[in-house]
């Protein structure tokens, strides 16, 4: 059967743009993440214990509904990844608040839980943003989402603090700094291609090391990064993590997770701040729909500090820790431009953060068990010198005061007594000359 002349350019045509798209993104280098940003990706180890896993982003906007001061906004389209900027026009205290109720927890919560070879399907649960600071140098951030952060509970704080956080809540197992949503991240600085650190976001701080460091454990070249349970805070090492002074991540080898084998990539350009969503490594043609709306959302990814009043708020005693915070700010505003591997503005400590860093500090030391009676003894009979010695030098100065006014009234008097002397030798001589002048005379 004869094919029609028009329809043979149209098929030429359609396998020539095909073939175009296809070659497009090899050869444009922009439009295409460097093999080495999956090479040397992280490989996350889940707690065993943690109920909730990496969440699809998609899935966690689509059970939200925007809200600003506690009220819905009015009037919003159907919210995707593509068009979630627009909540920008109503200013960066929106909050992308969950349709149900959290502490139902509801399925969508909960994420996916990955495979054996820890690839999560069906959902795209990370982000790598590529930032080039140079024609050598390029960090890669690899962040992680999940739909809810469970924050520490009595059992996660250590002594003595423990102690003093009491309240009915807390003695039964309450956790307290939980929000809807957590957004998490590793960031690896490459230089030529070759990995020269990686940095850990752990809670409000975080820490970087270097590539060569004995705490970075690897496979195949690719570092483990251990995910503390409930929290998701990132560690190098497993076991028991102290944050915040006084508080405890729980780490272990439980489910392993490959993010970078469903992510979304992209291109962050320094000097514009534009994002460009580029194909990732082995693919063959750039991503077909921009998906960026979603990065530049600035308000917050979960619900708004619930306020005293709601009956789903708890608050702990003498401390004021709340069960439910505010969900977090999106990855832009993770500090992509920095000149080391950690941030850098260092936070400014709250003052419960200082003083239980005071205590924590001399604790081990001085104030634990019996060490607490010795470090009384030694501090009492230290004050006590401290007192007795003050007490000698304000005496000593009264008394050199006192000496010091006395020694000026006698020199007063001693000059008072030598002027008087003078006088009267100077009248005896008189007489004396008189006398022998009289007695001439008379001869």
């Amino acid at each position: 059967m004869a094919m029609d002349p028009a329809g043979c350019v149209s098929v030429v045509g359609l396998l020539l743009a095909v073939s175009l798209a296809a070659g497009l993104a090899r050869a444009v280098p922009e439009l295409q993440c460097p093999d080495y940003v999956t090479t040397y990706a992280p490989l996350v180890w889940l707690h065993s214990d943690d109920p909730y896993m990496p969440s699809d982003i998609l899935t966690h906007v689509q059970h939200t509904k925007p809200q600003l001061d506690g009220k819905p906004i009015p009037d919003v389209p159907a919210l995707d990844l593509d068009n979630l900027d627009v909540l920008n026009d109503f200013g960066d205290q929106v909050a992308l608040t969950s349709i149900h109720d959290p502490t139902t927890f509801p399925a969508w919560i909960f994420g996916k839980t990955p495979d054996e070879a820890g690839q999560v399907h069906n959902a795209t649960p990370a982000v790598v943003v590529l930032v080039e600071k140079n024609e050598l140098d390029l960090d890669a951030f690899y962040f992680y989402f999940y739909s809810y952060n469970e924050g520490p509970n009595i059992t996660q704080v250590l002594e003595p603090l423990n102690r003093i956080v009491d309240g009915p809540e807390a003695q039964t197992g309450m956790h307290f700094g939980d929000h809807v949503g957590d957004w998490e991240h590793n960031m690896i600085r490459f230089q030529n291609g070759t990995p020269q650190g990686i940095y850990y976001s752990q809670h409000r701080d975080g820490k970087g090391y270097s590539w060569s460091d004995p705490a970075v454990s690897k496979k195949d070249e690719r570092p483990y990064v251990y995910s503390g349970r409930g929290s998701h805070a990132n560690y190098p090492e497993p076991g028991a993590q102290i944050h915040d002074q006084a508080l405890i991540d729980w780490c272990d080898q439980g489910q392993i997770w490959d993010p970078v084998a469903s992510a979304y990539f992209y291109r962050f350009n320094a000097t514009t701040s534009e994002l460009t969503h580029i194909a990732g490594p082995g693919e063959s043609s750039p991503p077909s729909a921009n998906l960026t709306s979603f990065l530049y959302f600035n308000g917050r990814w979960g619900d708004r500090e619930y306020p005293v009043s709601d009956p789903r708020q708890k608050v702990i005693p003498r401390f004021g820790l709340r069960r439910f915070e505010t969900g977090p700010s999106g990855p832009l505003t993770k500090h992509l431009l920095r000149k080391g591997l950690e941030p850098d503005e260092k936070r400014i400590l709250t003052w419960v953060e200082w003083s239980a860093g005071v205590l924590m500090w001399w604790y081990p030391c001085c104030i634990r068990g019996w060490r607490k009676w010795v470090f009384l003894t030694l501090f009492i009979v230290l004050l006590t010198g401290i007192v007795l010695g003050v007490v000698h030098l304000v005496m000593r100065l009264r008394n050199k005061r006192r000496r010091t006014k006395q020694g000026v009234s006698i020199g007063l008097d001693d000059l008072n007594f030598e002027e008087e002397g003078l006088l009267e030798s100077s009248d005896d001589e008189r007489e004396e000359r008189d006398l022998s002048d009289g007695e001439v005379g008379y001869i």
